[in-house]
């Protein structure tokens, strides 16, 4: 077996896999041109982080505009995000290390392309840090937004211990 028929296979695999791991709901719906565009909001609650909510927008091109310019399965990387607490703040088993965890990702083409939200915890400024990129199985996107949701002087439930 070749290596390209091998990465066909692994992207195969993960085009299979669950496309997201935190709930999302649909928010908000702009339109923004008279040809079907719009701007969608989503709210995502983080899943292992009871009492926090990120926003995160996007840009959903429209069947005209597919029509129009081509590129028929894929939406731009444009995304931005924005988290704060919505209750109380309640940390169950989250990843610790500098890499994060991906806390939601979304399709954003027929197979390729992914909105992706991740999480760090920054201990010495105790914060936690939302990033919302565009991930691509060949190409990454330098476009790329985060939020911080500050955990200092409040009362928040460590279910491990704080670290």
């Amino acid at each position: 077996m070749t290596m390209k028929t091998l990465s066909g296979l692994f992207a195969g695999f993960l085009a299979l896999l669950p496309v997201t791991a935190a709930h999302s709901q649909v928010v908000g719906e702009v339109g923004v041109d008279w040809i079907g565009n719009d701007i969608v909001i989503e709210a995502i609650a983080d899943p292992k982080i009871k009492g926090v909510t990120c926003h995160v927008t996007y840009f959903e091109r429209g069947m005209i505009d597919r029509l129009k310019n081509g590129n028929w399965f894929e939406d731009p990387s444009n995304n931005a995000i924005s988290c704060s607490q919505t209750g109380p703040v309640e940390i169950g088993d989250i990843d610790l290390s500098k890499g994060g965890e991906e806390v939601f990702r979304q399709g954003m083409s027929l197979v390729w392309k992914k909105l992706v939200v991740s999480r760090v915890y920054d201990r010495a400024n105790d914060t936690l840090i939302y990033l919302v990129h565009a991930r691509e199985l060949t190409d990454g996107s330098a476009k790329m937004a985060i939020s911080t949701v500050p955990l200092y002087n409040q009362q928040v439930t460590w279910q491990k211990g704080k670290p």
